[in-house]
Parts: C-alpha cells; sequence; structure tokens
C-alpha cells in the first residue's frame, strides 16, 4: 500500500481539513492493552521522575464498539512539515524520557498500515519550539498499524494539563487532529479541553514511563 500523501499533498492544508471535534464520541482501543500506573505527577516543586502512584484506569471499549478517537483542537502551535523521525530526543535534552506506543485501527479493528502521525508537544518547561522543530516529528505506521515514539514528558503549559498534540491520517482518508492526555495529573480536572476518553495508559518499565494509545478512525 502506498505511503499517503503527506496530509493531502501540503500539510499546511491541515487546518483547513480538520474534522470538527466529535464530541459524542469515545475513544476506543485495541484488547492489546495492558494495566496502567501513573506518570510522574510533577509541580513547580517536583521533578517530572518523582513516580509515586498505582491506580489503574478503567478499559476503554475496544474498536469492534465502532467508536472513534475524538478530534480535539490543534492549538495555535502546528507547525508543518516536521521531519520524519522515530525519537524526539536530541543530546542534552532536559527531561524524564517516554516511549509512547500503539496502532492506528479502524472501527472494525482493522490495522491502518501506512498511516501518517504526526506528534509535537513543548519541552521539560512547557515552551513550544515555534522557530524550529524541536520536540516535533512525523512517522508512518508498519504493516501492523503500529507506531513507536521516544520522546520526553512535556512540562506544563500556562492554562494547561500535560499534553502530547497528534495528528493521525490514513491514506486517503480525513485527518484526525486529537490531543493525548497523562493519567493522574492535578490539572486534568481543571483543564477545560480534558477529556478522560483521550488518557493514555501510562507505567513505568523500571527504564522510564511507557505509555500506550491506540488511534481508532472513522473511514470514508
Amino acid at each position: 500500500m502506498p505511503k499517503p500523501r503527506r496530509f493531502d499533498q501540503s500539510r499546511r492544508t491541515l487546518l483547513r481539513i480538520t474534522p470538527p471535534m466529535l464530541a459524542a464520541f469515545f475513544v476506543a482501543t485495541c484488547s492489546r492493552r495492558f494495566a496502567n500506573s501513573a506518570l510522574p505527577v510533577a509541580s513547580k516543586d517536583t521533578p517530572n521522575s518523582d513516580i509515586s502512584s498505582t491506580r489503574v484506569l478503567s478499559p476503554t471499549p475496544t474498536c469492534g464498539d465502532e467508536a472513534v478517537t475524538p478530534a480535539q483542537t490543534a492549538g495555535p502551535f502546528f507547525t508543518p512539515d516536521s521531519p520524519e523521525r522515530t525519537s524526539l530526543l536530541e543530546p542534552g535534552m532536559v527531561g524524564t524520557r517516554i516511549v509512547v506506543t500503539g496502532q492506528v485501527l479502524s472501527t472494525s479493528c482493522t490495522p491502518m498500515a501506512n498511516a501518517l502521525v504526526d506528534f509535537w508537544h513543548t519541552n521539560d518547561q512547557g515552551d513550544y519550539d515555534n522557530q524550529g522543530y524541536t520536540l516535533r516529528g512525523h512517522q508512518f505506521t508498519d504493516s501492523e498499524g503500529r507506531y513507536r515514539l521516544e520522546t520526553i514528558v512535556p512540562g506544563f503549559y500556562p492554562g494547561r494539563t500535560r499534553h502530547f498534540h497528534v495528528k493521525v491520517q490514513a491514506a486517503n482518508q480525513p485527518v484526525l487532529t486529537t490531543q493525548l492526555y497523562f493519567p493522574e495529573e492535578p490539572l486534568n480536572q481543571r483543564d477545560g479541553l480534558f477529556r478522560p476518553e483521550l488518557l493514555m495508559a501510562v507505567r513505568d518499565e523500571g527504564n522510564g514511563p511507557q505509555a500506550l494509545f491506540d488511534f481508532v478512525l472513522a473511514m470514508s
């Protein structure tokens, strides 16, 4: 299957073609899910590496329920034409390293090979790089619809809880723009954009947190 055109020929068109927020739907995740422990909760006085919670999230619907991943706003800081890469880590980068994995699936649980997945987020101090491509990058899913991202835990952006931004597009399909959130963050419930359906499952593997989230796309 050929790789999709980069967000319909030009990723600069994304803000025009992003579907409206699907507020009535629930996120679906594949049955390939693990129990999740909370990510380190940080504050101004607490480093990101302080892991202390072990509560487990409730399971979310599976892709067979024909639910789709809810859309969310891209915000003001999306930059088109990010480099293709699976690691956003750079020499000397400060922050807690995290690996985010999952699949891109249809509502019938079909893996979406060669789907485009584009991530961007703040650095450890809550700042976006709006001049270059630090902590920005896209990749294509493998034959089983899987993606894998190495990066750091984002800091707190003013007025927001921790989150990753992401755009996902299967070949010749609409673009899903959404955000991913961390469990047990104290700012989750005070963030007006936060949605529990977009919580990642996160656990500590000893060498750093591991996160899991499966995107489920509506196919046109």
